[in-house]
């Protein structure tokens, strides 16, 4: 009898470890890592793509996303205000969500309006899209980011 538990003990275990690495669900949603915006979308009525921001005369604005934690820096020659924000992030099905804790002058202006930070989210391996959806339910504005490492 001993002997027959032990058997079934094993085969049990041996399913179980063979079934965690057979099916082991694909991440689609992981942000883990830096992220450089490399444009931006303005939606029309229709939520079609009205128009294309290019990052132009040394704009930039990079992204960390790390075990819950976002922190994001842009550079503007032509602003002299100071652009950036840490905080944390949490991905609910196609949504994003940023709840800054702290960031620079400006953008704590708008945090005390806004708390949390919503979006869909549109990715792939190497590049994601974070779009801002209004009250009624159409786009406004997307960023798209590649991944740099």
């Amino acid at each position: 009898m001993k002997i027959f538990v032990l058997i079934l003990l094993s085969l049990f275990s041996i399913t179980t470890i063979d079934h965690k690495n057979t099916n082991t669900p694909i991440d689609l949603y992981n942000l883990e890592g830096v992220w450089e915006l490399k444009h931006q979308f303005l939606y029309d009525s229709d939520n079609q793509i009205s128009d294309t921001i290019f990052n132009t005369n040394g704009y930039r604005q990079v992204k960390v996303y790390s075990k819950g934690k976002v922190m994001w820096t842009r550079f503007d020659p032509t602003d002299s205000n100071e652009w950036f924000g840490y905080g944390s992030y949490i991905i609910k099905g196609n949504i994003l969500e940023e709840r800054l804790e702290y960031a620079s002058g400006p953008m704590m202006k708008i945090v005390d309006t806004t708390q949390v930070f919503v979006f869909e989210l549109v990715m792939d391996k190497n590049s994601y899209q974070q779009i801002t959806v209004d009250e009624t339910g159409h786009f406004s504005q997307a960023e798209n980011y590649d991944k740099i490492e």
